[in-house]
C-alpha cells in the first residue's frame, strides 16, 4: 500500500454497549499507512473497546468503519493471554493464528521469536512461560499474522527494560501502520508520530500529530487554557447576577434590564469547559501498615530459599534473610527466571522458601489481577479485606482511586484493566498488611497516577517485597535489599 493512503478511517461512528454505558459519539479520525499512532485517554474510557471496532470484534452503534483497501489485515497483540491458549503448546497456539494448515509453521515461529528476543522450545506449554514471556508470545503471534493494521494493547507489560528496548527499536523500524495502547511515557514517545485522544466526557476522538511528549504538553496547556477562561467566565456570572439583583429591585424598565443580565450569565454558565477527566491524577495516599502487640518479635519475613530458572533447570539458593519493619527488597533477574514464581511461593499457605508468622497479614498485587473475583462487585471486593466493615470509609477511601458509586456497584470482570490496577491498590489501603508483595505494579497503570503510587510505597513502614522493570518507577522508591536472581 503506498505510504500515503489512508489505510483507516472512521467517520461520524458511535457505539455503546447499552444505553447507559455509551463509549462514542459521532467519532472521526483517519490514519494512514505507515503511521504510528498512539491511543491515549483515560483508564476504562474505552481503549481496548476502539481496538474491537477496528477489528470486527464489535460492531458501531451508528457510522461507518472503513480500510482501504478492504482485505487489509489486522493483528492484535492483547493485554493479557486467553485462558483457553494455556495448555496448549507454543506450536499449537501459532497454529491457531492461521485459518489453514501452514506447512513452514516452525520456520514462520522461529522468524517471529527473534525478533521479540525469545527463545524456548516450541513443546513446552504457555501456562510453563512467565508473564514477560508471555507478553513476548503475544506480541509474536501479532507479527507472525504479517498484518497490514497492527494493533498493540500495552505490549510492555512485564517486559524487562532489555525486552522493552528491543520492542522499541522494532517498531522504529516498522513500516506498516501499527496503533499502540500503552501507559509507558518513554516507551511512547521513541517512536510514535501521532496521537489519537479518547475523551470519556465528550465521547469524541481528537487527533495530534508529533511526539508523545508533545501531545501530552499541548493536551496540558489547553487544559490551562480552560481552567484560566473557566475562572473569568465564573466572575462574570457573579458580577452579572449581583447586578442583576440591583435592576430587579428598582422596578419599571430596569426589571428587563436584570431579566437580560440573568439570561447572560445562563448563557455564560453553559459555556463553561468541563475540566477533562482524563487529567485527574489519584488522590495521593497513606498505605497503612499492620499494628503488633508488645509480644511480637520484630521479624515479620524470613527468606530462607530462593529459586531460578536457569539453563533449562531449577536452581535453589540458601538464603538467611531476616525482614523488619521498614525494609524494602527489590527482586531482579530477567524474564523467564522465575521471579513471579517465587512471588507466588512466598504467598503460598504455607509459604515456601519463607518462614512468616501466622498473624502476619499479606497484601499481595498479582500482575494479572487473579486473585480478584471477576464474579464480585467492586464494592465486594474491597469490604472483604477490611477488618472493620465501615461503608463511609470504604466508599471515601475508594473515591480517590476515581471509583464511583456506578463502578463500585460494577462487578471486577467489566472492569479495564487500568482499573483492575487501581482497585487492587485501594484494596492494599484497606487491607492495612504488614507484608507488601507487588508483582509489576506498574502495568496498566496510567503514567498520571505512578509518581504517587511511588510515593505511598516509598513512605510504606511494612516490609515490601516488589518485581518492577520500570527502572524510572524504582528510582522514586527506598530499596534496602536486593535479591538478583540472575546471580
Amino acid at each position: 500500500m503506498a505510504q500515503d493512503t489512508v489505510t483507516l478511517r472512521f467517520s461520524e461512528v458511535s457505539f455503546e454497549y447499552h444505553q447507559s454505558h455509551p463509549l462514542l459519539d459521532e467519532a472521526s479520525f483517519s490514519v494512514r499507512t505507515g503511521n504510528r499512532i498512539t491511543l491515549m485517554g483515560q483508564n476504562g474510557a474505552g481503549k481496548s473497546s476502539l481496538f474491537k471496532l477496528i477489528t470486527g470484534e464489535l460492531n458501531p452503534t451508528e457510522g461507518r468503519i472503513s480500510r482501504t483497501p478492504k482485505e487489509a489485515t489486522i493483528a492484535v497483540s492483547q493485554q493479557v493471554m486467553a485462558s483457553k491458549f494455556m495448555e496448549l503448546s507454543i506450536r499449537e497456539y501459532f497454529a491457531t493464528a492461521f485459518s489453514e494448515k501452514e506447512y513452514a509453521l516452525d520456520k514462520h515461529i522461529a522468524e517471529v521469536l527473534d525478533i521479540v528476543h525469545l527463545d524456548l522450545s516450541l513443546d513446552i506449554k504457555i501456562n510453563e512461560c512467565s508473564g514477560g514471556q508471555q507478553a513476548r508470545l503475544l506480541l509474536a503471534y501479532a507479527l507472525i499474522q504479517k498484518p497490514d493494521i497492527l494493533l498493540l494493547d500495552e505490549p510492555t507489560n512485564n517486559l524487562d527494560q532489555y525486552g522493552i528496548e528491543h520492542l522499541t527499536a522494532f517498531l522504529m523500524m516498522y513500516e506498516k501502520t501499527c496503533l499502540v495502547i500503552s501507559h509507558d511515557a518513554d516507551f511512547l514517545n521513541a517512536f510514535s508520530d501521532g496521537v489519537l485522544y479518547l475523551d470519556a466526557r465528550t465521547r469524541k476522538i481528537e487527533q495530534y500529530t508529533g511526539n508523545y511528549n508533545d501531545v501530552v504538553e499541548e493536551i496540558k496547556k489547553r487544559r490551562e487554557r480552560e481552567n484560566y477562561l473557566n475562572a473569568r467566565m465564573q466572575t462574570q456570572i457573579k458580577e452579572k447576577r449581583a447586578q442583576a439583583e440591583v435592576f430587579a429591585h428598582k422596578g419599571g424598565k430596569m426589571r428587563g434590564v436584570a431579566k437580560r443580565m440573568r439570561e447572560s450569565a445562563e448563557t455564560a454558565e453553559e459555556n463553561i469547559v468541563d475540566v477533562r477527566k482524563e487529567d485527574k491524577a489519584i488522590r495521593p495516599f497513606v498505605l497503612p501498615a499492620q499494628e503488633f502487640d508488645s509480644s511480637f518479635n520484630g521479624a515479620i519475613m524470613k527468606i530462607t530459599e530462593v529459586s531460578s530458572w536457569q539453563n533449562g533447570k531449577v536452581v535453589d539458593r540458601e538464603m538467611d534473610l531476616i525482614l523488619r519493619k521498614r525494609t524494602h527488597v527489590l527482586i531482579t533477574g530477567p524474564n523467564g527466571i522465575g521471579k513471579s514464581t517465587l512471588l507466588e511461593k512466598f504467598t503460598a499457605s504455607p509459604p515456601v522458601g519463607a518462614i512468616i508468622p501466622p498473624e502476619v497479614k499479606i497484601g499481595y498485587y498479582k500482575q494479572d489481577f487473579s486473585n480478584l473475583d471477576p464474579e464480585r462487585t467492586a464494592f465486594d471486593t474491597l469490604m472483604e479485606v477490611m477488618a472493620v466493615h465501615d461503608e463511609r470509609i470504604l466508599r471515601s477511601t475508594a473515591s480517590g482511586f476515581l471509583f464511583d458509586g456506578k463502578l463500585l456497584a460494577s462487578p471486577v470482570a467489566s472492569l479495564s484493566e487500568g482499573q483492575k490496577g487501581l482497585l487492587s491498590f485501594c484494596r492494599l489501603v484497606l487491607m492495612q498488611p504488614s507484608l507488601l508483595i507487588l508483582d509489576e505494579p506498574t502495568n496498566h497503570i496510567n503514567f498520571r497516577h505512578l509518581p504517587i503510587i511511588a510515593k505511598a510505597l516509598n513512605e510504606y513502614e511494612g516490609v515490601m517485597i516488589m518485581v518492577s522493570h520500570i527502572p524510572s518507577f524504582v528510582e522514586q522508591i527506598r530499596i534496602d535489599e536486593i535479591i538478583n536472581l540472575d546471580r
